[in-house]
């Protein structure tokens, strides 16, 4: 008896562990029908090792703009950081929300396609 659910039980595993994870994305295009106010002006803190800062910006929240402080993100080592920013299409005014991406084989936070040595961090 015992053999037979340790069976049953072996079976169940191998087949719900043998069912790939599903995920569903969806780009969602955030924008408003005016532009977004002046960039205010903050305080850029000391540099600190293993961060980077991202400027403050204005977001989109219930259709009005929302200022987000500026904040250190924790870098990420062959990533590059685009900071958020919106552009204007068609008399709106779209919200890209930048963010982490790869493709900076040299970690000086310049991408591939944009760094004239991308395999050199210390020549720019």
């Amino acid at each position: 008896m015992t053999f037979r659910k340790s069976l049953l039980v072996g079976i169940c595993a191998a087949t719900l562990g043998g069912l790939a994870p599903m995920t569903a994305s969806a780009r969602v295009d955030v924008y408003l029908n005016t532009p977004p106010p002046p960039v205010r002006t903050e305080v850029v803190p000391a540099p600190r090792h293993g961060y980077i800062w991202v400027p403050g910006n204005w977001e989109a929240r219930n259709h009005h703009y929302v200022w987000r402080s500026g904040h250190w993100e924790r870098e990420r080592h062959g990533y590059y950081y685009t900071t958020p920013r919106w552009e204007e299409r068609d008399n709106r005014w779209y919200y890209n929300r930048g963010g982490w991406a790869r493709g900076d084989r040299d970690h000086d936070g310049i991408p591939n396609q944009a760094d004239r040595h991308p395999n050199n961090p210390t020549r720019g």
